[in-house]
């Protein structure tokens, strides 16, 4: 069976979304840091900012101060994760399952994202600077916005999944 084959027959085709999340999260980041100081920030309205920082831990900085071992331990994790989500993909059937396998692609393609950052900086770059008078959310960038989508999407197809087969219990009795 032909590699096209396959991507019609399963859920891999979704990978269509990788390189193009990938490109934007890569160009945004270098822009970033060709033109912008780390610590630097740019207002450009009044609840979203642009604020260049260096974050060595994973989501809200945790594990930021551990030392330098969750460097490769997060580029282990981005990296298993991204191979179970390709073995999944490749598993899952074609029709039937496209929020499944979108929400796979985009969390596969946030973690690639920071992986290249990891592997190749020691850190992740984050700026997208969101918050409301004083308070501010932590830092992110489009890989992370990515993975929040992604996420959001698997949280949706478990509930819908949940609902048809509570529809589908309910039928038959």
């Amino acid at each position: 069976m032909s590699n096209q084959t396959a991507a019609r027959e399963t859920a891999t085709h979704w990978l269509w979304l990788v390189p193009p999340i990938l490109m934007a999260d890569q160009l945004s980041k270098w822009l970033i840091a060709e033109y912008l100081e780390l610590f630097s920030r740019i207002e450009l309205l009044s609840f979203l900012g642009i604020t260049r920082l260096h974050n060595t831990g994973a989501a809200f900085s945790f594990l930021a101060d551990a030392g330098g071992w969750q460097r490769w331990f997060f580029v282990l994790l981005g990296v298993g994760v991204t191979g179970m989500i390709l073995v999944w993909l490749r598993k899952l059937p074609s029709q039937g399952q496209e929020i499944l396998a979108a929400g796979l692609a985009l969390v596969a393609a946030g973690a690639l994202g920071n992986v290249i950052d990891r592997v190749w900086h020691g850190y992740v770059l984050d700026f997208i600077s969101v918050h409301y008078g004083d308070w501010y959310f932590p830092a992110f960038n489009i890989a992370d916005i990515a993975i929040s989508i992604g996420a959001g999407l698997l949280i949706l197809d478990a509930v819908l999944e949940y609902s048809r087969s509570r529809a589908g219990t309910s039928e038959s009795k």
